[in-house]
Formats: structure tokens, sequence, C-alpha cells
């Protein structure tokens, strides 16, 4: 299983990057400054697990359809760097490394890497739109309902109003302190982490034409792989070092930000993480979608290292 899914991984990351460099704007498109942040930030290294997850989904639901899923995959992973970069800036995280290299703010400036942010989001939208370029009516709708998902991944509802609520639990919204317990940590992460984890893998679905009932799994899939995801990032904050994870290690303990480890310890955060892959495969299983990388995938979660 691990070699195939290394395999898979390997095919899929490939393609990801060279669809993000032939899709990303180019001077005289852009200004070059422009272009040079963004390129900073989005080849910066990273596991690409996100758009992987999209290719993944679609090869699960219809292996002949998954390149359809491609520039939704890149579009998720250009959304995923530009709340990399808007994390990391001194109104939110004040983080100075980011995938083993100076955050982009700490490079460029804050106002670039605000505009950079923006860029990227906006583009992705753009991508996903315009590709793959067909008058089909069937995949435009496919298109269409993409763009939807990954909005609202995206906005209020998701990320923005998960990153909102982290903001107040660490004491950084002016007037407004929240605390968190099990249920609201568990709220938090599945706006601020898990919606774009399920949005990657639910637009991959819904490119290669999957039926309802299959997008429906893959969703309730990702939500579960997405709050492991979630609260193994929290075991590594605690566990890791700053070479292996590629980002500041502590640094939520530094910060007292709630978190897995900080609410339940980590033995108990490691069964949870668990529990989630658990579900994740009876939800396979149940879908009969286990002829494909996913539940490798969610195995993989609690196990990486980084």
């Amino acid at each position: 299983m691990a070699d195939a899914l290394d395999a898979f991984v390997e095919a899929a990351r490939g393609r990801i990057e060279a669809a993000l460099d032939r899709y990303l704007p180019k001077p005289p498109s852009c200004p070059p400054l422009v272009n040079e942040a963004m390129r900073y930030s989005v080849f910066a290294g990273g596991k690409r697990f996100r758009p992987i997850l999209t290719l993944a989904a679609a090869d699960a639901i219809g292996p002949s359809a998954a390149d359809l899923a491609v520039p939704a995959a890149c579009a998720v992973e250009l959304i995923h760097t530009y709340s990399l970069i808007h994390d990391d800036l001194p109104a939110m995280d004040n983080d100075t490394l980011r995938r083993g290299r100076p955050t982009l703010h700490t490079v460029y400036g804050d106002g670039i890497a605000i505009l950079a942010g923006d860029a990227l989001q906006a583009e992705a939208f753009a991508l996903v739109a315009r590709e793959p370029g067909t008058s089909d009516g069937t995949i435009c709708d496919r298109k269409l309902r993409a763009v939807q998902v990954l909005g609202e991944a995206a906005g209020a509802a998701g990320m923005v109003g998960g990153q909102a609520i982290d903001l107040e639990a660490a004491g950084q919204a002016i007037g407004r302190t929240i605390v968190l317990d099990r249920a609201g940590l568990q709220a938090m992460h599945l706006r601020k982490t898990g919606a774009l984890i399920r949005a990657a893998a639910t637009s991959g679905a819904i490119m290669a034409g999957g039926d309802p009932g299959a997008i429906a799994a893959v969703d309730e899939w990702a939500s579960e792989v997405g709050l492991a995801f979630q609260i193994v990032d929290d075991i590594l904050d605690v566990e890791g070092s700053a070479e292996g994870l590629g980002k500041t290690a502590g640094k939520d303990a530094a910060r007292a930000k709630p978190t897995y480890p900080s609410l339940f310890g980590l033995e108990r955060s490691r069964e949870m993480a668990q529990e989630c892959v658990d579900r994740a495969w009876r939800i396979l299983k149940n879908a009969r979608l286990t002829g494909g990388q996913l539940g490798a995938i969610a195995e993989w979660v609690v196990r990486r290292k980084t």
C-alpha cells in the first residue's frame, strides 16, 4: 500500500508542479514584483497535500476523468498558499519561517505579501472558471460547482471564519476574547483547516463526474481526514522541530493557543486522530470507494512527522 501511495503522490506532485508553473501569471500580464512574490511562496516546497487530495478523489471516482481535476487542484494550492502568506503576517501569527525559509512578508514586506496573497486567491477562481477550456455544458456545470465549493471553503463560513475564531481565542480581536472547549476547538478547525481539505477532495470528485452519493461520501471522508490532519498538526507543534516541520515549532504553546494536546494531552490526541481515520475508512467502505488511494492517504495523515 505504501509503495502504491508513494508512486501516486510522486506522479500527482509532478503534475501539480508543472501545472502551477504553467498557470501562474507571468510578466507582462502582471508586474514582475507580483510574479516574483507569488512564486516565492507557491514554489517554496510543501507537501502539496491538498491538491494531491483533489487528484486522489478524482482518481477514486473515475481515473479516466482525473485530468479534468488538475486546474481545480492547482486552485486549491493557490488558495492554501494565500492563506499561509496572510496567516504569517504580524497582524495574525507573526511568523518568520514557512516551509523551511523566511516568510514572504519578512522578505518583501507586509504590503507586497498582502497583495501577493490577494492575487493568488483571485487567480484560483479565475483558473477554475477558465480551465479546462471547453464548451461542453456538463464540464462547465462541474466547474461552476467547484467554484462554489472552493469559494465557500475560503470565505466567512470556512477559512476566514476559522481564522477569526482563532484570533478571538488568542486574545487578538480587540475587545473580544473567547475560551474554546472541545466543541469550540473542533468547530474552529473544521473551518480553518478542514474546510479547504474538504473542498479539495470534493472538487476533485465533482470534476471527475461523481454522482451525488459519491461526492457526499468523499466530502464526509475529507471532514474526518481534515480533523485528523489538524490534530496531528497540533501534536507536531509540541513534538516537532523547526527543521523537521519547516515552520516555527512550539508557537501555539508560546501564544497560549488552545490545541488538542493542551486540552486532552498527547496520548488522547493521538487516539482521537486515529478515531477519525477509522471513521474515514468506514465511509469509504460503505461508499465502495476503497479502490484508490484515499484510504492510504488517511493512514498517512496520522503517521506523518512533518
